[in-house]
């Protein structure tokens, strides 16, 4: 059987790198590399990226959309790891998990937009909820989400790694003009009318993260308890190989007297909690913001278009 051509264009940064060793020891991937020098070389690049089955794109957003404009192959899969194309139309969105369907779909794209770390792991605490009717589709939704630093890049893992800047020993809030470039696809692969008040933190630790969507019961659906908000996540993500639903009120995750962010690192796990009182309730999402949230992703969605096994190399 041939191996699957990938190339990844844009693989010296954090995401690419990662692909690379999520395939590089898979016998059914062969890697198209660049010769370094012929990075920037668009004929070259363009070479590479019509050579490939499937091409990831680990790049900027304007780059990106440059980068899909020198395919003319019909046959590359494209499998975008910026925001260029999460909300537009003619891609499909990269979580498999999303809904029923939404594998059919993948198998079937040429386009394949990879979503945001913190998008991801908001669209998978609060998607079910919607669908099932819980959460009304013109609430007014706020989340924060705490990460490691990893998910700057090059530069922000360079200045923790650095070290020697006292400010880096504290949480570190940002996007406070209140707006960040996940939340249209926060509410687009949700069903909300509005995108999330959204308040993103970076922790100083290298990866791990999880977003925290606060609600208020008597905002949801007539009667909706907490009982009802756990069940409807539970039933969505029954049988998913990499979503897990962990119980209500979870005693095993606060055994320590605190929640740990980085509790999924170094897998492609997402888990979902539920605490809740009896007047409000949280739904927390968390994932490995290099795995789930980026690389593993990225490479689940194209096992899915591949049509292999689900979790291979992952």
């Amino acid at each position: 059987m041939a191996s699957t051509r990938v190339f990844v264009d844009g693989h010296e940064g954090t995401t690419g790198l990662r692909i690379h060793e999520y395939l590089a020891a898979r016998p059914d991937i062969e890697l198209l590399v660049i010769d370094s020098s012929k990075r920037k070389d668009v004929d070259e690049r363009r070479r590479l990226l019509n050579a490939a089955d499937v091409a990831f794109l680990c790049l900027p957003d304007a780059a990106a959309v440059e980068a899909v404009a020198l395919i003319d192959n019909p046959n590359t899969c494209v499998i975008d790891a910026s925001t260029a194309h999460r909300t537009q139309a003619g891609w499909a969105f990269g979580l498999p998990e999303l809904a029923p369907g939404q594998r059919a779909q993948l198998r079937q794209a040429k386009r394949i937009a990879n979503p945001g770390c913190h998008a991801s792991a908001f669209i998978l605490a609060v998607r079910p909820l919607v669908d099932a009717g819980l959460l009304p589709a013109d609430a007014r939704v706020t989340a924060n989400s705490i990460t490691g630093y990893s998910g700057g890049g090059k530069s922000m893992i360079a200045q923790y790694e650095t070290g020697g800047d006292a400010k880096l020993l504290s949480p570190r809030p940002y996007a406070l003009s209140l707006t960040h470039k996940h939340q249209p696809e926060m509410a687009a692969h949700t069903g909300l009318r509005t995108p999330p008040l959204f308040q993103p933190i970076v922790g100083p630790f290298y990866k791990g993260l999880t977003v925290s969507v606060p609600l208020h019961l008597v905002d949801l659906k007539p009667g909706t308890t907490p009982e009802l908000l756990h069940a409807a996540l539970a039933a969505r993500y029954s049988g998913e190989p990499f979503v897990r639903v962990l119980p209500l009120r979870d005693a095993d995750a606060l055994k320590d007297g605190f929640f740990d962010v980085q509790g999924c690192n170094d897998t492609n796990r997402v888990d979902i909690f539920v605490f809740a009182s009896e007047r409000h309730a949280m739904v927390m999402a968390r994932l490995d913001n290099l795995g789930k949230g980026a690389s593993g992703a990225a490479v689940q969605s194209m096992n899915v278009h591949l049509g292999c096994e689900e979790g291979l190399g992952l």
